[in-house]
C-alpha cells in the first residue's frame, strides 16, 4: 500500500482475514463466468468459475473431508503394533536411523506404552488410545505404508497437501474445486475449519491456491462463534435500507466499470456484493448446529469439554458437505502431534480430543447416506521413530520425526471397507510393502473424483501444470472398492 493509505497492509489483512471480506474476496471471481482453457495459448484473458464441471470418467466421490493431524501421530502407538519394540526395549536399534533432532537422539528402542487389540471382521489393530477408531474398523482403509521421505514438518505437509515438498503450489482442495467446481453457489467450495489455538505449521499456505486463481483458495472459518465475522448487517441497515444501499453502490460501481471496460477485477468486486448477500443466509444456517438433535451432539462429544471443540467442527464439516461444499479440511493446532517429549502423557490427550468426534463423523455420514460419496481422510504429514528421543526419564521420553513409513486412514467415496494396506518393517521405521507415496495418494483421490491427475491441467508460464508435477503418481487400485 502507499504510505498515505488509510490502512496499512498489515491492518488491511488483519481486518479482513476472518471476516466477510475474505470470504467474498476468495470467491469474488465466481460470477465472472470465467473458464480456463489451458491446452491453448492464452490469446484471450482466461476465465474461471466454480460451476459444476464434467469429469473425465464416472466418479465415486463427490465431496471430501480431510481431518489433518498436524505434527505427526505416532503410528506404532495407535494403529501399527510392533512386537519387536517390546523385544528390543531399551536396547540399541539394530540398524541405521535418520534423526531429525540429532542433539536429543538416542539409539535405544522405545516400546509402546499402550496395548493393542483387533477389531471388527477385518481384525484391524488399534491401541487403547482410540476406542472410537476401533468402532469404525470395518468402514475404513488403513494405509500403513505412507511415505514422503522428507523429515521436516513444512516440506512433508506440502508433500501431503500440495503434491510437492516446495512452497507455493496449490493445495489439494484447490485442485479439486478447480477441476470439479461446486454444487452450492451460495457457499465457498473449499472451506477450512481451523483450531481455536493457532494455525498449523506453514499457516495459510496449507489452504493456498498457489498459482491457481484465488477463486480456488480455501475460505477460513473462525474456530469460535461467530464463525464468520460481519455476516449480519447492522440493525439500522437490515432489510430495505441495506437493499437500497447496495443498489446505489452497485449503480455507482457499474458507471465506473463502463468507463473502464475489460477491468475484470473491478467487475469481480461488483459481483462479490451479490455473493456476500447470498452468503448471509446460507453460511449462517450451515454453521448453526443448534437444531441438531441432542443425540447427534452427544455422538460427536459436544457434551464434553475434551471433545466439544473438535466435535463441533466435525459436525459443521458434515453440515457443509451435506449442503454441497466440495472440500472441507479440519485442522488441529500447531504441532499438536509433534511428541518429541512426554509422549506418555501428551499422546493420550491428543487422541482423546479427536477420537470420538472423528469416529462420529463416519457413523453420522453413513446414517445419512453420505459416506459412499464422501471421502474422509485422517492423518498427518509424518509418523514417529521407534527409538527414544529426550532420554531424560520415562515420563519425559518422546519420538522423533519419521516420514519413511507412517500410517493414515481413509473411508467412503469408493475406498475399500475394513482393509489394511501395506506394511512397515518390524520396527515401524520404513514402509516396505505396497508403499504409497504422497503423489500416489493424490492420483488415487483424483481417480475417485472422476479425474485423471495427468489430464487435470493448468496452463502457467507456457507450461501445463498438474498436481503430480511430473512425479510418477499411480492410482493404487488395491485401495479401491
Amino acid at each position: 500500500m502507499k504510505q498515505n493509505s488509510i490502512l496499512t497492509r498489515r491492518e488491511f489483512l488483519e481486518r479482513n482475514a476472518l471476516g466477510m471480506g475474505s470470504v467474498a474476496l476468495a470467491w469474488l471471481l465466481q460470477q465472472e463466468r470465467l473458464r480456463a482453457n489451458p491446452a491453448k495459448p492464452e490469446l484471450e484473458r482466461p476465465s474461471f468459475d466454480t460451476l459444476p464441471k464434467q469429469t473425465h470418467h464416472d466418479p465415486s466421490a463427490k465431496a471430501m473431508i480431510s481431518i489433518f493431524m498436524q505434527g505427526g501421530p505416532s503410528h506404532m502407538d495407535i494403529c501399527d503394533p510392533k512386537p519387536a519394540l517390546d523385544k528390543y526395549a531399551g536396547k540399541d536399534f539394530p540398524g541405521k536411523i535418520k534423526y531429525d533432532n540429532a542433539a536429543q537422539a538416542s539409539p535405544k528402542v522405545l516400546p509402546s506404552f499402550w496395548k493393542f487389540h483387533k477389531y471388527g471382521q477385518s481384525g484391524m489393530d488399534f491401541s487403547d488410545l482410540v476406542p472410537g477408531f476401533s468402532s469404525i474398523a470395518d468402514e475404513i482403509t488403513l494405509i500403513r505404508s505412507m511415505h514422503t521421505g522428507v523429515n521436516n514438518h513444512g516440506q512433508s505437509i506440502h508433500a501431503m497437501n500440495t503434491g510437492r515438498t516446495t512452497r507455493g503450489r496449490p493445495a489439494l482442495g484447490s485442485w479439486l474445486t478447480y477441476g470439479l467446481g461446486s454444487f452450492n453457489q451460495n457457499l465457498p467450495a473449499y472451506m477450512v475449519l481451523r483450531d481455536p489455538s493457532n494455525l498449523p505449521v506453514e499457516g495459510v499456505l496449507n489452504w493456498s491456491s498457489g498459482w491457481l486463481p484465488s477463486l480456488y483458495q480455501g475460505t477460513v472459518v473462525r474456530a469460535r462463534d461467530p464463525r464468520i465475522l460481519n455476516l449480519e448487517p447492522p440493525a439500522e441497515l437490515r432489510g430495505k435500507p441495506q437493499e437500497n444501499y447496495l443498489g446505489f453502490l452497485d449503480d455507482l460501481n457499474r458507471r465506473h466499470a463502463n468507463l473502464h471496460p475489460g477491468e475484470l477485477d473491478l467487475e469481480a468486486r461488483i459481483a462479490s456484493f451479490e455473493l456476500a448477500a447470498r452468503m448471509q443466509a446460507a453460511a449462517a444456517e450451515a454453521m448453526d448446529i443448534s437444531n441438531e438433535s441432542e443425540t447427534t451432539k452427544k455422538l460427536y462429544g459436544i457434551d464434553k469439554n475434551e471433545t466439544k471443540d473438535f466435535g463441533t467442527r466435525c459436525l459443521i464439516a458434515r453440515r457443509l458437505v451435506e449442503r454441497g461444499v466440495r472440500f472441507v479440511q479440519v485442522f488441529t493446532r500447531n504441532q499438536f502431534w509433534d511428541h518429541h517429549g512426554s509422549i506418555r502423557s501428551s499422546l493420550p490427550a491428543s487422541c482423546t480430543k479427536i477420537d470420538q468426534p472423528t469416529a462420529a463423523l463416519i457413523k453420522d455420514l453413513k446414517t445419512l447416506g453420505l459416506l459412499d460419496s464422501t471421502v474422509v481422510h485422517w492423518g498427518g504429514e509424518m509418523g514417529r521413530l521407534p527409538v527414544i528421543q529426550n532420554d531424560t526419564g520415562i515420563s519425559r521420553v518422546g519420538r522423533d520425526h519419521n516420514t519413511y513409513g507412517f500410517s493414515m486412514w481413509v473411508a467412503g467415496g469408493g475406498f475399500k471397507k475394513g482393509y489394511i494396506h501395506g506394511a512397515t518393517d518390524e520396527f515401524g521405521h520404513k514402509a516396505i510393502d505396497k508403499v504409497v507415496n504422497h503423489y500416489d495418494y493424490h492420483a488415487t483421490l483424483m481417480h475417485l473424483f472422476g479425474l485423471n491427475a495427468e489430464r487435470l491441467t493448468y496452463f502457467r508460464n507456457r507450461q501445463e501444470q498438474t498436481i503430480l508435477d511430473g512425479q510418477p503418481g499411480k492410482v493404487v487400485t488395491d485401495l479401491l472398492a
